[in-house]
């Protein structure tokens, strides 16, 4: 044998390196190996970094910080299956970091991350695929590049992968997703309702929980509920809870349900199949508060319909919802409540409510809770609302004062809904009554001021509610509600705007309330408001006329016209026509005012008493026109003087010579020695006005100025500190007496129009014929008073020659005070007439429908007494001639 040789080892060629293996315990090392050429040493740098972030947040801000997520991004396309998959690994922990997401944002992986899903991947790299996906649609810019990439479809094909985490980290992205609209509709376009479905007979319950969670999302859309109903989910969704076992499950199951139940369809198909019995009594028998109050909610939900809602009736829904306002749980009572809000917009539920549920709700009104006592007066409203039953229940359950208190509560939605049930149980009156003892005028100052315009809104309906009488309207008043109140008028929404003049209307129910109102400005801003097309309404227009008819001044001074049922009383005087959104100033104002050559404004005043008496030490005082003190006990001697010098002689007013001065006081100047010392008529007129010259005079300085004031009756201003009162007229204190007492019994109405119309030329210069109407010197007269009384208001009563428009006013005035209906019309030119209305004598026996009555202009100038038909040519040349 030969003997045996030793191989010799070949030596490694000179250009290949030498295995080499490295132990590394720094973090930064093995992520600078991630640029390595190599597959193994990328495999384990992978691994290693996987590892290291799975450990903590701490760990994962690190590598981004060591510049680990851009390399490992290249890899995630790597050829090497293992590469690819432990960077896949790494990418799905490292995305629940937010500043790893917002960087793999900006490097565009979603396309890489997206390509791992196909079916080809392992099921590994499918679930840290379907990781990082379901940890970056949690922000929205992640959701819309997921939806842009199509990310959606692989997803769905994942749900029926075999493993659970795939199955998990599907649902929960898609759960993600379907928060938004467009992505919802995608879905149903997938169909993926059958597996969603088939989610829910898994084992695991975080994924049965998904897989609910998801479907109460997208069946908040109709088509996605009739695929539901199409693919039998609502069985799958009794069956969990009918199952004691899936308790956790029956919350998230509720909500699908009450989506469900929008539907007519479902909610007849689950009354058909008895599964709504079975939903109404599980929610009733629960004692798992978000089952009570997620129920309650599919309740409130489904209720808007009005179908729905006769389905729940016949199903007794509403003994379910009173079990459910006793629950310990407030979330609970306010879902009830919203539930029974929407009920009661079935008749024969509100009747139901009536005996059961208002007493329990009344006493929600009284929580420590806002959100329950806003429900509960959310409930109680609607309850109350046009069903007089349901607001005295509420009474007598005492809501009154809880809800009052509610009006202040910082929750605009519970103080609107409070002053709802106020408004709907002011109603009747006698609920109104007790409503007003609770001070409610003060309760809604605070409303009033909101700058919710629900809340202004309902405070200003319930004003309008409240407000009816007399007491509650001072209460406002003296409160300070109708500065607010006003300031509404101003508002830009319809509502609020419609309903603060419906307020305005009430309120403006007296005189005095309707002068404060116009104080205030409302009369302007209604009037501003009624001439925008687009901004009045019915009731700005009946505030605005409200207004004008309890202030007769301003309205005939704005509209030239007073009908039938506006009455003159004392105090009305007559300006002369004014413009749209010119002031109006008051009567003591213009009685102020310095003597100017402007028209002279017509008063009428027939107080004969307008102060009270003077003391004994003090029986005379300093007064003018501004400060007008009578002595009532020479007013009344004067009126009896003139009652009984019989009605319809005027001989003294005839029998003036023609110098222009006819007048009760210019006769005063041709006063002479050897007068008899009796007083004359003229004297007892005069003598009224004696007290208002000075106080503590002498008894020979009063005889004096007697004398003076017959001559001239100069009217001073008075002391500012004394009570103010209109200027008195005693000669039309006396034509109210004469014409009472002479006219008032006649019984034909029309014999007292044309009496009456003698009556009022006679005292007005009588007869004029058209052509010396010309030569009537009514302005010389009514110039010589003004001077007389220092004064451009002149009472109605001192006219002796008076033109169209004073007889008018005259005839107005006394016509009043007799009940016979007539209007006051403002011509142009000094012209004014009365309209009457009177039917024709020959039809009053007539059977059947009457006739409308005629209208006629009564004749107080050129043939007194006589009636002019309204339309015919004489009537036109009395007006505009």
């Amino acid at each position: 044998m030969g003997k045996k040789i030793k191989k010799e080892v070949e030596p490694p060629p000179k250009d290949v390196f030498d295995p080499l293996t490295i132990e590394s315990k720094k973090a930064a090392t093995v992520v600078l190996m991630l640029k390595s050429p190599e597959e193994d040493i990328l495999a384990k740098a992978c691994e290693a970094i996987y590892k290291f972030a799975l450990k903590g947040e701490e760990n994962k801000a690190t590598l981004l910080e060591l510049g680990a997520v851009e390399p490992l991004t290249k890899l995630l396309t790597h050829e090497d299956k293992t590469v690819r998959r432990n960077a896949m690994m790494i990418f799905g922990i490292l995305a629940s970091n937010s500043d790893v997401k917002k960087l793999l944002r900006e490097l565009e992986v979603m396309n890489s991350v997206i390509a791992q899903l196909s079916p080809e991947e392992e099921v590994v790299i499918h679930e840290f695929a379907s990781l990082c996906l379901a940890n970056m649609s949690v922000e929205y810019t992640g959701k819309v590049q997921i939806f842009e990439h199509g990310g959606l479809e692989p997803l769905i094909r994942l749900l029926s992968s075999s493993d659970p985490d795939v199955k998990k980290n599907s649902i929960e992205c898609i759960y993600n997703l379907v928060q938004d609209f467009q992505c919802r509709t995608t879905l149903q376009e997938l169909n993926a309702i059958p597996p969603i479905l088939e989610l829910l007979r898994s084992e695991y319950p975080i994924i049965q929980l998904l897989a609910l969670k998801t479907l109460g999302v997208i069946t908040c859309d109709k088509e996605a509920r009739t695929m539901l109903k199409e693919n039998q989910g609502l069985d799958h969704l009794t069956k969990i809870l009918e199952t004691k076992e899936l308790n956790d499950l029956h919350v998230e199951a509720l909500s699908v349900i009450a989506n469900c139940l929008e539907d007519m369809d479902t909610m007849v198909l689950m009354q058909q199949t008895g599964s709504l019995k079975k939903v109404l009594s599980f929610a009733e028998n629960s004692t798992i508060p978000d089952i009570q109050k997620n129920a309650a909610k599919a309740i409130a939900k489904a209720a808007y319909d009005p179908e729905n809602r006769k389905v729940f009736h016949e199903q007794e829904v509403e003994k379910c919802l009173v079990t459910l306002l006793g629950s310990d749980s407030d979330g609970t009572k306010i879902a009830a409540s919203q539930a029974i809000s929407a009920m009661c917009e079935n008749l024969s539920c509100k009747e139901f409510f009536n005996t059961q549920g208002i007493p329990q709700i009344v006493q929600l009104l009284r929580s420590d809770n806002e959100e329950v006592r806003e429900a509960a007066a959310l409930a109680l409203a609607n309850l109350t609302t046009s069903s007089p039953a349901n607001a005295n229940a509420a009474a007598e359950a005492d809501a009154i004062d809880p809800l009052i208190n509610i009006l202040s509560s910082k929750r605009d939605g519970a103080v609107a809904n409070a002053a709802t049930v106020l408004t709907n149980m002011a109603t009747q009156e006698p609920l109104r009554a007790i409503i007003q003892n609770h001070e409610i005028m003060h309760a809604l100052l605070g409303p009033l001021h909101s700058t919710n315009t629900l809340v202004q809104s309902t405070a200003a309906l319930t004003v309008a509610a409240t407000a009816c009488d007399v007491e509650a309207r001072t209460q406002l008043r003296n409160c300070g509600g109708l500065v607010p109140l006003v300031g509404l008028l101003h508002s830009k929404n319809d509502e609020v705007r419609r309903h603060a003049s419906w307020a305005v209307m009430v309120c403006a129910g007296d005189e005095p309330m309707a002068v404060e109102l116009c104080r205030l400005g409302a009369l302007n801003i209604l009037e501003e408001i009624n001439r925008s097309l687009s901004r009045k309404n019915k009731f700005s227009e009946a505030a605005y006329n409200k207004l004008l008819n309890n202030n007769l001044s301003l309205k005939y001074s704005q509209t030239g016209y007073l009908s039938s049922s506006n009455i003159i009383s004392d105090g009305f005087y007559d300006y002369g026509r004014i413009n749209p959104g010119t002031k109006l100033l008051s009567l003591k104002e213009l009685c102020l005012q310095e003597l100017n050559d402007q028209r002279a404004i017509l008063l009428v005043n027939n107080k004969s008493d307008t102060s009270p008496p003077p003391s004994m030490e003090d029986k005379s005082s300093d007064v003018g026109y501004g400060r007008s003190i009578s002595s009532s006990s020479s007013l009344r001697r004067a009126s009896k003087e003139k009652a009984n010098a019989g009605f319809g002689s005027p001989t003294e007013e005839k029998s003036e010579p023609a110098s222009g001065r006819n007048t009760v006081l210019s006769r005063a100047f041709t006063k002479e020695k050897g007068v008899s010392k009796k007083k004359s008529r003229l004297q007892l007129i005069c003598s009224s006005y004696l007290l208002w010259k000075g106080k503590g005079k002498k008894e020979e300085e009063k005889v004096k100025e007697e004398e003076e004031i017959l001559a001239v009756p100069k009217f001073t201003e008075g002391s500012p500190e004394k009570e103010w009162y209109p200027p008195p007229d005693p000669e039309f204190c006396v034509y109210v007496l004469e014409v009472t007492k002479s006219i008032l019994p006649i019984v034909n109405l029309k014999e007292q129009i044309e009496v009456l119309a003698k009556y009022v030329a006679d005292k007005m210069g009588g007869k004029i014929p058209k052509e010396k109407l010309a030569d009537f010197s009514w302005e010389l007269h009514i110039s010589e008073l003004k001077f007389q009384l220092k004064s451009n208001v002149v009472p109605i009563g001192y006219i002796k020659k008076g033109i169209f428009y004073h007889r008018a006013l005259l005839f107005k005035a006394l016509a009043d005070k007799i009940g016979v209906g007539c209007s006051l019309v403002r011509g142009e030119y000094s012209r004014g007439w009365n309209e009457v209305k009177l039917v024709n004598e020959a039809r009053k026996g007539m059977i059947g429908n009457l006739p409308p009555p005629e209208e006629y202009i009564v004749d107080l100038m050129f043939h007194p007494g006589n009636l002019l038909k309204l339309r015919s040519k004489e009537a036109d040349l009395y007006r505009f001639l």
